[in-house]
C-alpha cells in the first residue's frame, strides 16, 4: 500500500502554484536538451560580477579558522554598519546600525519575515497589481486576504491613490510597494514617497517598499525612509543582489523603526541561523563601492539596453523610454491576444525566452519584459533571431 497516497499537505499549500519561473525554466532546459540553445531574457540574475574587493574579503575572510561558526541573528555590526553608512551616503537617510537595520538572506525571504511578523489570517494585504508575485503568494502562505490595487500606465505606474481611498481599507494591515518599479521600471520619486508614508500614518498600514533597483540605469536613488515620519509606520527592504552583482549570495536587509525590526528579528531567530561571516564581511566591503563603480556597471546595462530596445521595436512594442532597472518593459501591438500568445511564439520560433507580463498580475497582460542581465553577443543574437522570425510572418 502506497502511504503517500493518503497524505495530504497543508490547505495553505492550495493557495498557490509553483513560480512561473520554476517551472518555465525547467521546460527551457528541456529544450536545450534537445539542441534548441534558447537564448534567456527572462530573469533578472546579474551576469556582472560583484567588485574585486569584495571577492577578495570573502577569500581572506573564509582562510580564517574562526570564521565559520554560528554568528548572531541579527548580523554581525560591521555589515550593520556598512548599510546605515550606505543609506547615509545614497539617500541621506540616518538609521541606528544596532536597532534599526536587520541583514536578510535575501529580500524574497525578507518578504515571508514580515508577513509571519505582522499578519494574522484574515488581515489584509494592499498587492500592486502589476508587481512581484511573491507579495501575493506569501500573503496567501500566512492565511492573509490580498486585496490588490492597480497601477496603470497613464499614472505612470503609481498608486492613484482617490482609488485606495474608495477600497474597503477595513482590516487591512501592510502595503506592498516596489520603487523603482518591477516589472515597469517606473521610477520613485519624493513626492510619491510622501503620500505613502502619508496614507500609511491616516489608516494606520505599514508601508513596506522593495527597493532592490534603485541603482541601475538611475541616477538618483531614492529611499521612503529619506521623508520625515516614514521609520514610524514604514519598512524598506533592500538588497545586495542587484545593485551589487550578487545574487546568489542572498544578501540583504530591511530598515525601520526599533520595534518593528525586533518584531522581525523574533521571527528569522527561529527560522534560520544567520549568514556565513566571510559573505558578510565582503558584503559591507561591496557597500563601499564608489560612484565609478556603479558607473561602470551602468555603462554596460546602457549597452545592452539598446540592443533591447531594438528587440521592442522589431516586435512592434512600445516603451516608455525614462524607465530605469535592468529590464526593459514594453507593450506589445494589438494583434496578439495577449503576452502570452506573443512571449510563446518567440519561445518556440525563435528560441528566445522574454517574460509574458501577466505574470505579475493581470494589469501586465498586453505587455512582455525583457532582462538586461546577458551579454551583449547573446542579445544581439535573440535581437537576430527574432528579426529573422519577423520576417519570415511577413514572407
Amino acid at each position: 500500500m502506497d502511504t503517500t497516497k493518503k497524505i495530504e499537505p497543508s490547505r495553505r499549500l492550495h493557495s498557490v502554484s509553483e513560480y512561473y519561473f520554476s517551472k518555465k525554466l525547467k521546460e527551457i532546459a528541456e529544450m536545450n536538451a534537445k539542441g534548441a540553445n534558447v537564448i534567456s531574457l527572462g530573469v533578472g540574475s546579474p551576469d556582472l560580477p560583484p567588485s574585486e574587493e569584495a571577492v577578495e574579503t570573502l577569500c581572506k575572510a573564509a582562510r580564517h579558522a574562526d570564521a565559520h561558526g554560528y554568528q548572531p541573528y541579527g548580523g554581525i555590526p560591521e555589515l550593520r554598519q556598512a548599510f546605515a553608512d550606505w543609506y547615509k551616503q545614497w539617500y541621506g537617510a540616518d538609521l541606528n546600525p544596532d536597532t534599526e537595520i536587520q541583514p536578510l538572506i535575501g529580500s524574497k525571504e525578507g518578504i515571508l519575515h514580515i508577513s509571519m511578523a505582522f499578519l494574522n489570517p484574515g488581515d489584509g494585504v494592499l498587492t500592486p497589481n502589476p508587481g512581484y508575485p511573491t507579495y501575493t503568494s506569501v500573503s496567501n502562505l500566512v492565511e492573509a486576504r490580498t486585496v490588490p490595487y492597480d497601477l496603470k500606465e497613464e499614472n505612470g505606474w503609481q498608486p492613484d491613490f482617490n482609488a485606495l481611498e474608495q477600497l474597503d481599507l477595513s482590516g487591512v494591515k501592510l502595503m506592498w510597494v516596489n520603487y523603482p518599479h518591477m516589472p515597469t521600471g517606473a521610477p520613485a520619486s519624493p513626492e510619491l514617497y510622501r503620500k505613502l508614508v502619508a496614507f500609511g500614518h491616516k489608516h494606520k498600514i505599514i508601508i513596506c517598499n522593495d527597493n532592490p533597483y534603485g541603482f541601475i540605469l538611475n541616477d538618483r536613488p531614492e529611499s521612503i525612509l529619506s521623508v520625515d515620519g516614514a521609520k514610524e509606520i514604514c519598512i524598506e527592504m533592500n538588497s545586495l543582489s542587484k545593485s551589487q552583482n550578487m545574487p546568489g549570495w542572498r544578501i540583504a536587509m530591511l530598515a525601520s523603526n526599533a520595534q518593528f525590526v525586533q518584531w522581525v528579528l523574533k521571527v528569522k531567530s527561529n527560522i534560520d541561523s544567520g549568514q556565513f561571516k566571510p559573505m558578510m564581511l565582503a558584503a559591507a566591503k561591496a557597500l563601499q563601492a564608489p560612484k565609478e563603480w556603479y558607473s561602470a556597471m551602468n555603462e554596460v546595462y546602457r549597452r545592452r539596453r539598446m540592443i533591447a530596445e531594438e528587440i521592442m521595436h522589431t516586435l512592434g512594442c512600445r516603451f516608455d523610454p525614462k524607465q530605469s532597472g535592468m529590464f526593459l518593459w514594453g507593450k506589445i501591438p494589438d494583434k496578439y491576444a495577449d503576452s502570452g500568445e506573443l512571449a510563446d511564439r518567440i519561445l518556440y520560433d525563435a528560441h528566445v525566452f522574454v517574460t509574458p507580463g501577466f505574470v505579475f498580475g493581470s494589469n501586465g497582460n498586453r505587455y512582455i519584459r525583457v532582462s538586461l542581465c546577458c551579454k551583449d553577443k547573446k542579445l544581439q543574437e535573440a535581437l537576430e533571431r527574432i528579426r529573422k522570425l519577423v520576417t519570415s510572418y511577413k514572407q
